[in-house]
């Protein structure tokens, strides 16, 4: 790999570093997770709703799911290609527009519990009706507006955008996915010095051909920061009938084929003063909280997707039989709806587990909100690969198909379309790969991080030397020492085992990121696929966490969901198969074989490898002539 990194790079880095929240003012189980720390206090018991929350929504909910039942037709939507515009009517009729909006502002000021309790439910019945409702209020503008606007601003728009004035957020460009350093879009100050003159393009701004209202980031003019120049991304509320803007075009995909997505253009488009969020240099600062906090939504829609994949299963593979028996007594097709039904479980742990510590408010949620986004995504993904497997050629065909000649319209192929967006949608798997990563290795960053630095000088280094050395003498060979087994976890009874291999794992982990970072230094940034090893030990170990402690909690309820207990444990065994396999591969792997192949199909040595099938491969009349000769 390269050692000297570009202008390029160092800039991003830069722009990144500067965007990060650094401060932690509240525990993270995850964070401690990385440390070695099982801090189970902060999920186990686990946070069950209260009676009263759920009672405000259970009235919702109902009207809700009438309404999809009675109106919403998800498969014409699919076939059409275009979103009913009375849905958006109904939406506001019912008050969807608003759950997350303050009741003083007329929204119904649901909790996050709630909230996901509706997305789940819409889940379950349309994927694009999903993507409005959840585009409008989990990162549209209702949510930046809530954490970071004046109380005037509020004012103007909140109640605005609860009747049913859609919203959107505009970040992507065309040459810009994951690195804001190279945003074009710009913002300078207008003549009259009120305000601000926006020009460039956003791509893929989900509702963003009905928005009224978007939140735009553009680069202002740069600041000097300690005698550098520091480029600022800030970010405007912009009124879309203001003049010059303008929906260029509106994407189509493979999937969610209702959505409004699109490419917008700005130009010359006065925003005034007032539409500013939060301060002048903040607005990536502001988008990464703001996909923090609203990034629960995704992981709620994507367990109830793969509990209506998991019904879709188990009534297929009880009434389809072959070679004299149901397909799910075979156990080829039975390990698939075990592996499905038992992540289901771990899916939906996750979704109640981080939004009942949302509502409580006294946990940094930023990892645990990752980890579920990654975990989900990933998770339903391999789901409705398993369903399509098992429903075989039902699987691959339509539902108008299978109802025109007489079968039930099971939507597995629409359903395929629709879930794969979500490991891309709000930041890609290898984005939440990398945001985790860098939060695992933070505190040893802080402590360590100046003798890391080629550029830093010797006595910064000496000073952090000594410091670091007094920390690491106690707290490495801390991470070897502990009980794990019984009794010290009995209170989760058959579970006990594996709360107690997630205690050893994340002292395992802990010693692992620092092994990582003795053994990379500075070029560990670079390692990604060791990062991802990381992650995903511990992504499962939550996983693990989070489905004994609801499990526990389920099953102390008593009655039919004693057998919670079941799914947590065919999930926790298989999870720690994958935890066991990389530890072991953690370093001992062919990363570099790997690199190094791409490197150099990258460089064109492999350009045969691409040719054309013709002429590459398939003989010549002639050639298939002396054959046949040859043969005679």
């Amino acid at each position: 790999m390269a050692e000297v990194k570009s202008q390029g790079a160092v800039e991003a880095m830069e722009v990144a570093e500067a965007s990060r929240q650094t401060e932690w003012e509240k525990p993270s189980f995850v964070g401690d997770l990385f440390l070695g720390n099982l801090n189970l206090e902060l999920i186990h018991p686990f946070p069950e709703q209260p009676a009263a929350d759920k009672a405000e929504a259970d009235e919702f909910l109902h009207r809700l799911e009438r309404y999809l039942a009675e109106n919403v037709d998800a498969d014409e939507i699919d076939r059409s290609g275009e979103y009913p515009k009375e849905h958006f009517a109904g939406f506001a009729e019912l008050g969807a527009w608003g759950m997350k909006i303050p009741k003083e502002y007329g929204g119904l000021g649901f909790s996050a519990t709630n909230y996901n309790r509706a997305i789940a439910l819409v889940a379950t019945w349309c994927g694009s009706s999903v993507a409005w409702l959840s585009a409008h209020q989990s990162i549209g503008v209702p949510q930046p507006l809530k954490l970071f606007g004046t109380p005037e601003q509020k004012k103007r728009w909140l109640p605005r955008l609860a009747k049913g004035a859609i919203s959107a957020f505009a970040l992507t460009e065309p040459g810009v996915g994951s690195d804001p350093a190279k945003m074009e879009t710009r913002a300078v100050r207008s003549s009259d010095g009120k305000g601000w003159i926006i020009n460039g393009e956003k791509l893929w701004c989900t509702n963003g051909t009905q928005a009224e209202l978007i939140v735009v980031m553009a680069q202002t003019p740069p600041k000097m920061v300690k005698g550098r120049e520091k480029k600022q991304i800030t970010a405007f509320v912009v009124e879309t009938n203001t003049p010059g803007v303008e929906v260029a075009h509106r994407c189509q995909f493979m999937g969610l084929r209702g959505i409004g997505n699109g490419l917008l253009r700005f130009k010359d488009v006065y925003v005034p003063d007032e539409n500013l969020l939060w301060g002048e240099g903040l607005g990536l600062k502001l988008a990464l909280i703001t996909l923090n906090t609203g990034r629960l939504t995704i992981p709620a829609g994507c367990a109830a997707g793969a509990r209506r994949m998991l019904q879709i299963a188990r009534e297929w593979a009880a009434e389809r039989v072959q070679w004299g028996a149901p397909i799910g007594k075979h156990e080829g097709v039975a390990a698939k709806i075990a592996w499905m039904a038992s992540h289901t479980f771990a899916m939906e742990a996750i979704v109640w587990l981080t939004s009942g510590l949302a509502d409580r408010g006294d946990v940094d949620l930023r990892l645990e909100a990752a980890m579920a986004k990654l975990f989900n995504t990933e998770v339903a993904w391999q789901c409705v690969d398993h369903l399509v497997q098992i429903r075989g050629g039902r699987g691959y065909e339509t539902a108008q198909s299978l109802a025109a000649r007489g079968e039930k319209p099971y939507p597995v192929e629409r359903i395929m379309r629709d879930m794969r967006i979500n490991r891309i949608f709000e930041g890609t798997s290898e984005i939440q790969h990398l945001f985790i990563a860098r939060e695992a290795v933070d505190p040893h960053m802080k402590r360590a991080g100046v003798l890391l630095d080629p550029k830093a000088p010797l006595g910064a280094k000496g000073s952090a030397a000594g410091r670091a050395g007094l920390h690491y003498a106690h707290w490495y060979p801390s991470r070897y020492l502990g009980w794990s087994r019984f009794p010290r976890f009995s209170e989760f009874g058959p579970l006990s085992g594996h709360m107690g291999y997630v205690e050893r794992a994340s002292r395992h982990l802990s010693r692992s990121i620092f092994h990582a970072m003795m053994r990379y230094q500075a070029k560990l940034e670079r390692k990604q696929m060791v990062l991802f090893r990381i992650v995903d030990i511990g992504t499962d170990l939550f996983a693990m966490s989070a489905a004994v402690s609801y499990a526990t909690m389920l099953a102390k309820k008593g009655g039919d969901h004693k057998n919670a207990i079941d799914l947590a444990d065919v999930f926790c065994s298989e999870a720690r198969m994958r935890i066991d396999y990389n530890f072991q591969h953690l370093f001992d792997n062919h990363d570099e074989e790997s690199y190094k192949l791409v490197t150099n199909l990258l460089k064109g040595d492999y350009k045969w490898f691409e040719g054309d099938l013709v002429e590459q491969v398939m003989p010549t009349t002639e050639q298939l002539e002396q054959m046949v000769a040859k043969m005679a």
